[in-house]
């Protein structure tokens, strides 16, 4: 959530026949030109379509949303994470005006700088109706790491959190405190997904993205049900580069700035990762098993001309499914692949926004590639609209959070 780096789409006569053909061809060739700049196809088709903002629990109190989550256990509790500590369970009343508190860590010193440092995610574990389990990543000074930790909720009361539960899995050394990322999720595969940014202050200033030896810059892939050797957690044996020397074998992939938005498509199971540019592209990339996305030789699809060493010969880096330069933003927010049932025609579309232009998206892919990206919210201007993250309820169904506390659901323009 890097807002330092402040972003980017037939018959007739033979006679007749050529007065037909010079028609069409000018006439074809601008259907490609527009096709290209995303222009709709035809009237009423996805790429026309727009959705609405609508704001809920106006009347609770809500501060830095980062994401709601719902746990697994059919009960469709709404747990509202804030950057500040706290994690509220909502009512299911979306008008309501008072909420519990699960857990509150504001005393733990999560922030020197509050703008990307705090308590950043809140999973939990696939198997939460039998354990109680769930995983938070949260921010700690002096010194300054990031912390990956196990708690249970407690056994006398499901909607509180037993703190003295805890049980750290890693601590990733922070040098700056921006570039946190902190996006973390279960995968299909019931192992820990954790979205690492590259150390922060601005350029990757210690190369930590492509060095293989830290966390840093990485999506990393754990066991939280395992161990290996001495850690807290297990590797799985299938991670890419398990078993070689001199890597970190927790790594899935590295070469990231700031992932600020991961998500499983829940039907195809590909893992969706928004990185936040540096100075000229945001990008957008479908993540691949051991793949280097190429920060910070490569800025999206560009060479990065503030790093003046020259990539190893071998290296080999993955293009972004997307990417968008700084006039249409500058930093990027992920979404979801919307699978709700309200919204038919955003139905396989990948929804994203930008958190300084207010601007939100939906991107269609096939076999990971873009087909269309067009644009289905433009921030009015009496607006104080800032995507920060986005969630999905129990239906699939897309909320959209604000960096002014608010929270909105994502509705159809023509309901």
């Amino acid at each position: 959530m890097d807002k330092i780096s402040i972003m980017n789409q037939s018959a007739g006569t033979r006679s007749s026949q050529r007065n037909t053909l010079s028609q069409i061809v000018p006439l074809l060739s601008m259907i490609c030109i527009l096709s290209d700049q995303g222009v709709p196809e035809s009237k009423g088709d996805s790429h026309d379509r727009k959705i609405v903002l609508k704001e809920v629990y106006s009347g609770i109190e809500l501060k830095r949303p980062i994401m709601i989550a719902i746990p697994p256990d059919e009960s469709n509790r709404y747990f509202f994470v804030q950057q500040t500590g706290e994690v509220l369970i909502l009512p299911n009343d979306r008008e309501a005006t008072e909420a519990e508190t699960f857990l509150d860590l504001s005393n733990r010193n999560l922030a020197k700088n509050d703008f990307e440092e705090g308590l950043l995610n809140l999973s939990f574990h696939p198997s939460f109706k039998q354990n109680g389990k769930f995983y938070l990543y949260y921010s700690q000074q002096a010194p300054k790491r990031s912390v990956i930790s196990e708690f249970r909720v407690s056994e006398a009361n499901p909607n509180q959190a037993n703190l003295s539960s805890e049980r750290i899995l890693m601590e990733i050394r922070q040098p700056f405190w921006n570039h946190n990322s902190g996006n973390m999720s279960f995968g299909p595969d019931n192992y820990l997904y954790i979205a690492v940014g590259d150390g922060g202050n601005a350029n990757d200033p210690h190369n930590l993205a492509q060095n293989l030896f830290v966390f840093n810059g990485k999506i990393l892939r754990i066991d939280v049900d395992g161990r290996s050797g001495s850690l807290a957690y297990g590797i799985p044996k299938d991670n890419p580069f398990y078993g070689r020397e001199g890597i970190r074998h927790e790594i899935w992939c590295y070469g990231m700035r700031n992932p600020w938005g991961t998500h499983f498509d829940s039907k195809t199971g590909q893992l969706w990762c928004a990185d936040v540019g540096q100075n000229l592209w945001e990008e957008i990339d479908i993540i691949q098993k051991g793949g280097n996305y190429g920060w910070n030789y490569r800025e999206g699809n560009h060479r990065f001309d503030l790093r003046k060493q020259p990539p190893p010969e071998d290296s080999e880096f993955l293009d972004p499914i997307h990417e968008y330069p700084r006039e249409d933003g500058k930093s990027i927010t992920g979404g979801f692949v919307y699978r709700g049932n309200k919204i038919p025609w955003m139905q396989g579309l990948y929804l994203y926004g930008d958190w300084s232009s207010g601007t939100l998206w939906a991107l269609k892919q096939k076999d990971g590639e873009k087909v269309a990206n067009h644009i289905i919210h433009t921030r009015p201007k009496d607006s104080q609209f800032q995507p920060t993250a986005f969630s999905q309820d129990e239906n699939g169904e897309l909320f959209v959070f604000s960096w002014d506390g608010k929270t909105y659901e994502i509705l159809d323009d023509q309901i």
